[in-house]
């Protein structure tokens, strides 16, 4: 039998699911964890390449091949909560296993990362700059790109710190997992497959967000109408992070809204 992911799992309740974003972890949700344990099943994975999972291979890196091995290591129904990248990854499994999903949560993420016509995004050019900084030196990239991450947020150095801090506790993924999973950002659009999902969907930004344009916005509510979303006003790419409180009381009173107990 394959090798399947290594998940890590704590508390009891509604599963839910939390899949980290691009050159990062799972370490990244400790926070939160903590203060929903009690009340829920957490349950963290590591993308393929990443940390814990940083011997498990993929065929090939894509969204479809990533979202099958999760979704075979969580082997049950679960709400998927999927930061960035990761919202990605959480949207792929909600669309190819669709019995396995009881509700679907994005943070700062989008169908569409990368900026096209009338769509708001990240410019082709700062990826072709993070692949160029990738071939020399990893470590200042993942560095580089969390100070993007922050940029706005009024907590930005304590952000910074506390992202790395969180990151830092685990090995870290080598250039070519680096350059695959960047490869996903620039390369993946879900935007047309967003109206097949039924689940009930929270959609989380931060209005600061340099990733992530608040200008999308209107456009992902124009593809799922059905669907919730909601703004941290002061909050750049991790409001988790930097707003984790106010993110808990807004995740929670949702659940407890949208998802029912067994």
């Amino acid at each position: 039998m394959a090798e399947r992911l290594k998940i890590a799992s704590q508390g009891q309740g509604i599963p839910l699911v939390f899949i980290h974003g691009w050159g990062l972890n799972s370490a990244v949700w400790q926070p939160c964890l903590e203060q929903l344990k009690s009340d829920f099943e957490v349950i963290t994975v590591d993308l393929p390449g990443f940390a814990t999972n940083n011997s498990y291979q993929v065929s090939e890196y894509s969204l479809v091949e990533i979202a099958d091995a999760i979704q075979q290591a969580i082997g049950k129904p679960a709400v998927y909560i999927g930061w960035s990248l990761g919202g990605l990854v959480a949207s792929q499994i909600t669309l190819t296993h669709p019995e396995q999903v009881v509700g679907l949560v994005t943070v700062a993420s989008s169908p569409q990362f990368v900026e096209r016509e009338a769509w708001p995004g990240i410019k082709e050019s700062v990826l072709a700059m993070f692949h160029q900084q990738l071939a020399q030196d990893t470590t200042k990239t993942i560095s580089n790109f969390l100070k993007i991450q922050a940029m706005g947020s009024p907590n930005i150095r304590q952000d910074i710190k506390k992202l790395r801090d969180l990151v830092m506790q685990y090995e870290q993924p080598n250039q070519q997992v680096l350059d695959d999973s960047l490869q996903l950002l620039e390369t993946s659009n879900l935007s047309n497959r967003l109206s097949d999902i039924h689940q009930p969907f929270l959609r989380l930004y931060g209005k600061l967000d340099g990733l992530v344009p608040k200008g999308v916005i209107p456009l992902i509510n124009s593809l799922v109408p059905d669907s919730d979303h909601f703004i941290f006003e002061q909050a750049s790419h991790a409001p988790f992070i930097s707003h984790q409180t106010e993110f808990l009381t807004v995740l929670k009173s949702w659940l407890l809204e949208h998802i029912e107990k067994d």
